[in-house]
């Protein structure tokens, strides 16, 4: 008897490539996560690098404060401390753009990692299942051919006793 194709082997096959699907979708979702947290990383930097300066500029003026200079040359100073604030205020609000948008990637990733492990169960719930139907499957056979041994053993038994029969 010849072993029986599993009946949802096209299901199984469906799944797999379900979960293949999905684990090119988490890697996708990585990288992406990545490249928003090498962007965070850059727009840090460069408010970081402004902040730098403004901290210096400040430093400067109060250094001229102390060491005593013309009110003209103050009200420049600070002028030009107002505009790297504002600068700083940009790169700032960079940055919590940035955040967010690192948030959102970390969110998709979660959500693909999820998706990713509804479908692996999924897969291994038919998995299993045709584990256990190849299992019956066999058990089926092996009656069968017990079966079919004992019929050949009765019929064997038959003839010989038959024969046994017209000798005497």
């Amino acid at each position: 008897m010849a072993k029986p194709k599993y009946p949802l082997e096209q299901v199984l096959a469906v799944k797999k490539d379900r979960v293949e699907k999905a684990e090119k979708v988490v890697i996708e979702k990585r990288k992406a996560l990545e490249v928003e947290e090498e962007k965070l990383r850059k727009v840090q930097a460069e408010r970081d690098a402004v902040l730098k300066h403004h901290d210096d500029k400040l430093a400067q003026l109060r250094q001229t404060l102390d060491e005593g200079t013309t009110s003209d040359e103050v009200l420049q100073m600070k002028a030009y401390l107002k505009v790297v604030k504002a600068n700083l205020a940009k790169k700032e609000e960079k940055v919590k753009e940035q955040q967010e948008q690192v948030k959102t990637a970390e969110k998709n990733l979660e959500l693909a990692k999820q998706d990713l492990n509804r479908k692996r169960i999924e897969e291994e719930k038919i998995k299993m299942h045709k584990e256990e139907w190849e299992k019956e499957m066999l058990k089926e056979l092996a009656s069968h051919e017990a079966k079919e041994h004992d019929e050949i053993g009765a019929i064997v038994y038959e003839v010989k006793r038959r024969k046994k029969r017209e000798k005497e």
